[in-house]
């Protein structure tokens, strides 16, 4: 009798033991898809936390002038010289859908067996922020050179990470002055925008 009672005892914690686990393993072993399967329920992801506005980031690319145009000639890039642009610059962001942006463009030129920076430019201009990462900036223009004018941009996000969103970018410098004859261009840029 008394070891009947001793293993009653034993199956009885056993039991509790097992019950335990088993319901610890349910709770927390499960996915909220399993949960949700269960109760007929959808799961909700989490919503990310919004943006604090003003935002300030930083980003890094490089600029590759296609083509310039004016009335007496069309230069193409790659034919008699390499020019590359490398523009930095800050963003800051004022809402979902505007922001201020500076950027500096160092150009490198490579002609004839030689190398030097040919110019620097400085092109502020308003962003206007759209779905889907599109952004237009209308940015003034100041060269080195002399040149002064415009550049309209049309820029968009092809993909985010955590860490940081890598972008493509299609320009229209138009420039004036320095005794030159007006002209357009036609630029690509690619670069990455720190998060």
């Amino acid at each position: 009798m008394k070891k009947n009672g001793t293993l009653s005892k034993q199956f009885f914690f056993a039991a509790i033991l097992l019950t335990g686990l088993l319901g610890s393993h349910y709770s927390y072993g499960q996915s909220k898809t399993d949960d949700a399967d269960d109760n007929d329920q959808p799961t909700q992801t989490p919503k990310p936390e919004p943006v604090k506005y003003p935002k300030v980031v930083g980003y890094l690319s490089f600029i590759i002038p296609v083509v310039t145009m004016d009335k007496n000639s069309t230069t193409t890039n790659f034919t008699t010289a390499t020019s590359i642009g490398f523009p930095v610059g800050v963003n800051i962001l004022y809402s979902d859908r505007f922001g201020f942006s500076y950027e500096f463009t160092p150009t490198i030129k490579s002609q004839n067996s030689t190398s030097k920076t040919s110019n620097l430019l400085f092109d502020p201009g308003p962003m206007f922020r759209f779905d889907h990462g599109f952004t237009f900036i209308p940015r003034l223009a100041f060269e080195t050179s002399g040149r002064y004018g415009v550049t309209p941009v049309f820029n968009q996000i092809i993909k985010r990470t955590k860490f940081v969103n890598y972008f493509v970018a299609a320009s229209l410098p138009v420039r004036f002055g320095n005794q030159e004859a007006a002209s357009i261009g036609g630029n690509i840029q690619f670069g990455f925008i720190f998060n």
